[in-house]
Parts: structure tokens; sequence; C-alpha cells
């Protein structure tokens, strides 16, 4: 189980140290190396049978990581976090969700995003238009993130789109004489 491509890729954006949350996890590829990182992790999915493999996988490995089953298309969409020092979200979409992604993320933390374009039809699966993004909606989805990184195309032999966005640090104040 390798982590998504871009997400290594991109590691030097990512602190050494901090909470991450893998959200819609699946099979939790990335929660994994995000815990072998050394940051203690949190990976969320629906799927509560996938979950209790990564579980096990993660206690035979000795990793900070836990997990927690949530539908986030139903009911409370609320995020089991807040000032998370990354977000991770990879092959999911749910536009309903981006408010609460950047929620979850502290001043200065990292989002890292990639799913399936429109494009990606004309290939196979996903088809369901609610799984696709149009071209250059994810930028909008993220604002007001800084973009860091952004990539829109066919990689990997999959029609995607993918950002690296970071959350402004809180202004710093001045002591009042």
């Amino acid at each position: 189980m390798q982590p998504t491509r871009w997400l290594v890729d991109h590691q030097h954006f990512l602190p050494r140290a901090g909470t991450a949350l893998d959200v819609a996890c699946g099979r939790g590829r990335n929660a994994i190396w995000l815990a072998q990182r050394g940051l203690e992790t949190l990976a969320i999915d629906r799927d509560a049978a996938a979950l209790e493999d990564l579980r096990r996988t993660a206690d035979a490995l000795g990793l900070s990581l836990k997990t927690e089953a949530i539908d986030l298309e139903g009911g409370d969409r609320r995020l089991p976090t807040a000032g998370a020092d990354v977000v991770v979200v990879v092959h999911y979409l749910h536009r309903l969700l981006f408010p609460g992604l950047i929620e979850a993320l502290r001043p200065g933390g990292v989002l890292v995003y990639e799913t399936f374009t429109q494009a990606q039809a004309a290939r196979g699966k996903p088809t369901n238009p609610a799984f696709l993004l149009a071209p250059g909606e994810l930028r909008t989805l993220v604002a007001p993130l800084e973009l860091l990184v952004e990539r829109e195309g066919d990689f990997e032999g999959k029609m995607l789109a993918s950002v690296i966005a970071r959350r402004p640090r809180a202004p710093q104040r001045r002591p009042v004489p």
C-alpha cells in the first residue's frame, strides 16, 4: 500500500511533527505514511471494517494512528478535529465538506487534496458528475487557502486535479504600549 504520489512528491510542505487528518481514508495508505513520518494521525472513513484493518496494521507497526467511522455525506458533516497541521483527501469529493476541511486546519496548516476531474468519466470510473471536478473548480473550493502548488490533467493514467494549499497564519498582533 503505497501512499499517493502527490502526497509523497510534496512532503517538503508537511511538518515533521504535529497532527494529521486523513479524510475518507479508505484502506489507510496515506494515514499509515503520515503516521510513519511522526504525525499523530486520525483516519476517518465510513467503512468500519476497513478502519478496523487499518487500526490493526497501525498497532502492529507501533504507529500513533487513531480511526473514527464517520459518514461525511449523512447528517453531521463536522470533522472530528480542529487545529490539524495537515489534512489529506485523496480520490474523494463531497463539495459541502470544503468549509469543514478549511476549518479543520490550524493557521499555517496544509491541505493536500487530489481527486478526479470530469475528463475521467471518458476513461472509466468514477462517472457520476457529483464525484468529478469541473475544470478549475478545485482552486475555488479551497479558497481562501493560499495555493502552494496545483495541477490539473492526465497524471498516472488518471484525469486529476490536485492542490497543496496552506491556511493563512493568524496575523501577528502588536503589543499595546
